[in-house]
């Protein structure tokens, strides 16, 4: 039976794939002081992989109310290819994110020749400030890794966990709890996060200490997606993660991943994407609404690269008994021509100080740059 959703529906197909300031007066201070110097700029990156202009779009389509995508005022697009290969991953493209090189396939943290490079959570960091992932895979999946590991290859999880025992990360929550405790070097770094001074939680997220650093490894590999029951895990982890900066007082950066977008294209459901865009969406409101009462706050929404070629298109209802198919105008599918990822741009959405920076169409490596220059300008 089609995916009904209200009084929408969806449904998939298979087709081709798709190829490849000026100073002050010294003279006279009095009058003409020297402006003080601003605070520094927060960040908040969001990251829905997988997630195309269609994606964006099924949102506006199956929400109750206005989608939150609708509330940002300043739009762009994103060239996601990354080295190796016209069609990325998601391990090049947060790189590129992270880092503002590209990079080949499957790379973490590091440049085309393997060196590592900087990313923009390490760099802000030295600037003092607090930092923060919220993914919903393994906290050493390919997009929240490529912002403090530095690996060859993205499945080397158990090398990954080792990096986030030096990235000295503020607040993170996701799973991945495996790749901390249940180790071939049989290492236990789970209890080597409590003795750097980590408040750790594999049962929940109850309690955030704001005093120390905090860390939430809530599933073995994976959290659940939503149409197995995940819950509001997202929208509420990213509240508190802006509560427990907020507490600290000082700028901070923060990376949020809405994960299983990706997910619902690989596997052309179309319940499941729309599901995740949706849930996407509602965190994206909490951190909106933080922008909104905290003007010292850029945020920027974007992809890694699209998924599935989803599109949304026509409904057809059809009759049992003759088969004949006739065009609901009240109601929309969803439809996608691969289970890969495409090379399709993607969207770029931001507000906030710096916004005006986001406009355009764009290398996805850019994004950093971007970033990195509104934090120098405030």
């Amino acid at each position: 039976m089609p995916y009904l959703f209200k009084t929408f529906a969806l449904a998939s197909i298979s087709m081709l794939t798709l190829g490849c300031q000026s100073p002050g007066n010294k003279e006279n201070t009095e009058t003409n002081p020297t402006p003080a110097t601003e605070a520094p700029l927060s960040i908040i990156l969001m990251i829905g992989d997988g997630m195309g202009l269609s994606q964006v779009s099924s949102a506006s389509y199956f929400k109750d109310t206005v989608s939150n995508f609708e509330r940002f005022p300043v739009t762009g697009l994103s060239k996601t290819s990354c080295t190796s290969h016209r069609i990325t991953d998601s391990a090049a493209g947060a790189t590129a994110l992270s880092t503002g090189e590209k990079t080949y396939k499957k790379a973490i943290g590091v440049s085309a020749d393997t060196v590592a490079l900087p990313t923009i959570l390490e760099l802000l960091k030295a600037k003092d400030y607090r930092t923060g992932l919220i993914s919903l895979t393994a906290i050493t999946h390919a997009t929240p890794a490529a912002f403090y590991a530095h690996v060859e290859n993205r499945d080397m999880h158990e090398a990954i966990a080792l990096d986030m025992m030096k990235a000295q990360v503020d607040f993170f929550a996701g799973a991945g709890l495996k790749y901390f405790t249940q180790r071939e070097d049989g290492k236990n770094l789970y209890a080597g996060l409590r003795d750097l001074g980590y408040h750790m939680d594999s049962t929940g997220m109850a309690t955030v200490d704001p005093a120390v650093r905090n860390g939430f490894l809530l599933a073995p590999e994976s959290m659940p997606s939503k149409t197995q029951g995940r819950g509001d895990f997202l929208p509420e982890a990213t509240a508190k993660a802006l509560g427990y900066f907020e507490e600290n007082d000082k700028p901070f950066f923060l990376m949020v991943e809405g994960s299983y977008i990706d997910w619902g294209g690989h596997a052309k459901d179309p319940e499941m994407m729309v599901q995740e865009v949706l849930d996407f969406d509602k965190t994206i409101g909490v951190a909106l609404d933080y922008v909104n009462t905290h003007p010292n706050t850029l945020l920027i929404v974007t992809a890694d690269h699209e998924t599935g070629g989803a599109a949304v298109g026509k409904y057809y209802d059809t009759d049992s008994n003759t088969g004949k198919k006739t065009e609901d105008p009240d109601k929309v599918a969803v439809y996608f021509i691969t289970d890969q990822h495409t090379g399709t741009h993607v969207p770029v959405f931001a507000t906030g100080k710096g916004k005006e920076l986001f406009s355009g169409i764009y290398e996805n490596n850019e994004i950093f740059h971007k970033m990195m220059k509104a934090a120098a300008m405030h």
